[in-house]
């Protein structure tokens, strides 16, 4: 009997004392996990009609006109429940709720991003070579180039021809439109290639979209297949070969999302880096009603390759926005800052079980253990991160306990493997208290990346739980 007692007090002092991460399954009730695979569905809609950061603001603002946004007027003070957007160059987009407390006392932040690593058209990629006419690119963001040859391929974007009218482009989607795609050689005759390291096994100017092989009827010239595709693309478009000059044409995968697993607990798509995050950060932002602080939903651009450029978060467009609002209230924009509160919402590699050598399993993120919080990011010794406080890292925890959400932390692989950044840093150096927290991806940065259906509603939790 003694033996028995000091083992319940054991176990009672290991449950209080240790940290055990558990599956969410196993902490949810089951009417949870059915809303969580309800969310889900409309999560890859959102997926599929957003493939590029131009679709996914025409998607966002659809869906914010829906729920009362209306365009944001610089200079107009908005009273408490005001609900306004703007939308920077149709790149990126900022949401806000305005709080009943004054926005002198700090805003609530969530910022994600809406680009993905992608092949984007170079300005003049139109040619013709053995009689069949190609696309040269240029790759965007950090991708395995070898995983974009041999699968389906769709073209997307905009043409803004001389005289200024902008022709929008997609193709390669419908069950009844061609698609496009990287060719790679046969095994056969591979030989010299597979002796490549593997980062070498597809280079950049072998990223040679296949668009045509036809010649136009009746034409001997020796660059007839492309006339054809011109022709082709003149008839459709009105375009002329010079409007590639000022054309935004990106390649990605046609595929659409779709669930994983027998048990159907997953999704895999394109572009949920950082879409997962995007979406679960735009619902919450479109359900949110009187807040007792002013929330603020920052869906940018160009995260994949910096943030640099108007459209991403190294710029000021999130600085002027806060400025305006609160020099309409009479407030210096950089008391707000200084006093605001924000979670970067990004994405964290899931520990994958073919490649635990890149990971160390204390400080992995698991599928279905939650959100991942990620303290800091950075390579090796943190370099290029936001680090938050503990300060901050306190308040985040007590939030996420107070609201039921299932959650866990993460590194990005171990010190020494690599590493990589998000938009943290960014907001951070504007005198904001900030960390990430967002869902664990496998197969991150490739055609087609995979999230536990379970962690994307964790995700819209917390920030729902963060908005409130």
């Amino acid at each position: 009997m003694a033996k028995e007692t000091e083992n319940k007090t054991n176990e009672a002092l290991r449950e209080k004392l240790l940290s055990s991460p558990k599956h969410a399954a196993r902490i949810l009730k089951q009417e949870e996990i059915d809303t969580a695979d309800r969310f889900c569905e409309d999560y890859k809609a959102f997926l599929n009609a957003s493939k590029t950061e131009r679709e996914a603001v025409i998607e966002i603002e659809r869906r914010a006109v829906e729920h009362g946004y209306t365009k944001f007027v610089p200079g107009k003070k908005y009273e408490a429940g005001s609900r306004v957007y703007l939308n920077n160059r149709g790149k990126a987009v900022i949401l806000a709720v305005i709080g009943k407390t004054c926005i002198s006392e700090g805003m609530r932040i969530i910022a994600a991003h809406i680009d993905s690593p992608r092949i984007d058209l170079k300005p003049n990629p139109l040619y013709e070579d053995s009689e069949l006419a190609l696309f040269k690119t240029h790759y965007y963001g950090g991708i395995k180039k070898y995983q974009w040859t041999a699968i389906p391929l769709s073209l997307h974007g905009v043409v803004v021809k001389k005289d200024g009218a902008s022709i929008s482009v997609t193709i390669g989607e419908a069950e009844d439109e061609p698609g496009f795609v990287i060719t790679d050689l046969l095994p056969h005759l591979g030989r010299a290639q597979s002796e490549r390291k593997l980062g070498e096994g597809i280079k950049g100017e072998e990223l040679n979209i296949l668009i045509g092989s036809r010649p136009l009827a009746g034409d001997e010239g020796a660059d007839s297949v492309k006339l054809n595709i011109m022709n082709i693309l003149h008839e459709k478009y009105g375009i002329i070969e010079s409007d590639f000059l000022s054309a935004e044409l990106e390649l990605v995968p046609a595929f659409l999302a779709k669930d994983i697993g027998f048990d159907r607990s997953m999704v895999a798509s394109y572009g949920q880096d950082d879409r997962v995050c995007a979406y679960t950060s735009l619902i919450a932002a479109l359900e949110v009603e009187n807040p007792e602080k002013t929330c603020l939903t920052v869906l940018a651009d160009k995260e994949e390759v910096g943030s640099n450029g108007n459209t991403g978060l190294d710029s000021s467009f999130m600085k002027y926005f806060i400025y305006d609002l609160a020099e309409a209230s009479g407030i210096a924009g950089h008391t707000v800052l200084s006093r605001s509160e924000c979670l970067s919402a990004d994405v964290n590699a899931g520990f994958d079980p073919t490649f635990p050598e890149v990971m160390e399993r204390r400080n992995a993120a698991f599928f279905n253990r939650g959100v991942v919080v990620t303290k800091y990011t950075g390579a090796r010794g943190k370099s290029g991160t936001s680090d938050a406080s503990a300060e901050f890292m306190g308040k985040v925890r007590r939030m996420l306990d107070g609201a039921g959400v299932v959650w866990q932390t993460g590194e990005l692989g171990k010190v020494d493997e690599g590493g990589g950044g998000t938009v943290a840093m960014f907001v951070a150096n504007l005198d904001v208290d900030v960390v990430d927290v967002g869902v664990p991806v496998l197969s991150m940065h490739s055609p087609y990346e995979v999230t536990a259906k379970l962690d994307v509603y964790m995700a819209y939790k917390a920030f729902q739980a963060f908005f409130v």
